[in-house]
């Protein structure tokens, strides 16, 4: 391929690969949208009688009852292999104490900012939480690990949590990992469906106050269209890789982590961006050759010629600045300081610094969340954290007559600024009864040895 000059931005680069397909809208494709309005709209009408039609017809399962029962999970979790028990207590280990240091910087207060005048903050927890975890392609019980850990830490009372059949079969790890995450509701249900029932409530499901998660793009628009109904953690698209990385950088490496993240799907962006020029064509080179006979190349391969880019660009801070104007889910750093990026850097859901470290840890074992935000987000949200389940809220409280009475006054004037009238008055009538005042639009009158004390 002949490489390109581009300017992205005010930064220069030569790009050596390029997308085939450059149709990046954020918003809904129509043909889904379709669909999920008719599917919401109709179990909001019929409930449990829709969601059973549905999952026969799209997952061809409809049970009495979706949701699993102790002896049902007791029989499941006993069919797992002793070994992926193991492992998956292991990695839940990790992700509980990463939730439970994040719980640690959510802090409650309380200050007097006047006499008798306190002003708190409080953290507290959502009731009830709806989590999806995705069948579809790969059984991604990781994602049990990140949305049921995550929300219990946070003190979240009633977690329900939803995962569809694969392929007729039921998903015996990604099961044993909701209940060893403390689930306390589990469905064996999918899709639209399985969305809409915990957002909208059921006969057989109470609805919830928030929904996380990953999904495919019907499962994503459902939140979408559902999101204000109730909280949802983020918009989520295609998984996305960037890797910055200089001449230190080892290029086979830098080829089988590009494909790693690849082979989520035929529309997942894998992009590299490296000041070496070198570099860049022995990556491109790598992956031609390790596409071949890679398992999943039915996946990767497509990502990488329609989505996949290479960058180079003329020094280590252009390679950030150009980083940041993606604002990719995930970031990787092989460069020789990769500590860097944490100064030079801000957009981005999570970064992945040196070669010691990769993407597919986050992905999988390591402990931070991997429920993270894509197609631009990562400019204005992380990802989902103990604080996405959590609501910080604030109280006040005023004990002195007088810090109430200049309140009143105070809020009497600044709510006729505005024309609120209304507002006025309830600050007029503590400033009066407070100070033994009379009311200019009312005749009533007040004992000023009454109500809050000095």
């Amino acid at each position: 391929m002949t490489p390109q000059k581009l300017r992205t931005g005010q930064i220069a680069s030569e790009m050596l690969k390029k997308p085939e397909k450059t149709n990046t809208s954020l918003g809904s494709i129509p043909e889904v949208r379709e669909v999920v309005e008719g599917v919401i709209a109709d179990i909001r009408a019929r409930g449990d009688v829709a969601v059973r039609e549905y999952s026969l017809k799209f997952d061809n399962h409809g049970p009495e009852s979706f949701r699993l029962d102790a002896t049902q999970l007791a029989d499941i979790i006993a069919r797992v292999p002793a070994q992926v028990i193991e492992d998956i207590e292991f990695v839940q280990k990790q992700v509980r104490f990463m939730a439970e240091k994040q719980l640690e910087t959510l802090t409650d207060f309380e200050v007097e900012t006047m006499p008798g005048v306190f002003l708190g903050q409080k953290q507290v927890p959502i009731n009830a939480a709806g989590v999806y975890i995705p069948g579809g392609k790969y059984p991604l019980l990781a994602s049990a690990h990140m949305t049921i850990i995550t929300a219990k830490v946070a003190g979240v009372a009633r977690v329900a949590a939803c995962t569809p059949l694969i392929q007729g079969e039921v998903p015996d790890a990604t099961i044993a990992a909701m209940a060893m995450a403390g689930a306390d509701e589990i469905y064996l249900l999918g899709g639209i469906q399985a969305v809409a029932a915990m957002a909208i409530g059921t006969e057989t499901i109470a609805k919830v106050d928030m929904l996380a998660g990953p999904g495919n793009a019907f499962v994503a628009e459902a939140k979408r269209q559902l999101f204000g109904e109730v909280g949802i953690d983020l918009f989520a698209g295609p998984t996305e890789v960037l890797i910055v990385a200089d001449e230190s950088a080892d290029p086979f490496i830098v080829a089988v982590d590009l494909l790693s993240q690849a082979e989520h799907g035929p529309d997942s962006p894998a992009v590299l961006i490296t000041t070496s020029h070198a570099l860049a064509e022995a990556v491109i080179a790598h992956i031609d050759t390790i596409l071949v006979d890679m398992p999943t190349r039915d996946f990767a391969g497509p990502a990488w010629r329609d989505w996949g880019a290479v960058h180079v660009v003329a020094n280590i801070d252009d390679a950030f600045a150009l980083a940041d104007q993606y604002a990719f889910e995930h970031v990787q750093i092989l460069t020789k300081e990769p500590r860097e990026a944490l100064v030079k850097m801000t957009n981005y859901g999570a970064l992945f610094l040196g070669e010691g470290t990769c993407v597919s840890y986050g992905d999988k074992v390591i402990g931070t969340n991997h429920v993270l935000p894509t197609r631009g987000a990562a400019r204005y949200t992380g990802g989902l954290w103990v604080g996405k389940y959590m609501r910080t809220v604030t109280y006040q409280e005023i004990t002195n007559t007088e810090s109430s009475a200049f309140f009143g006054e105070l809020c009497g004037r600044a709510a006729r600024v505005e024309r609120f009238e209304g507002h006025a008055r309830s600050g007029d009538v503590r400033a009066a009864k407070y100070r033994g005042e009379t009311l200019p639009w009312s005749d009533h009158s007040f004992d000023a040895a009454a109500g809050v004390t000095s």
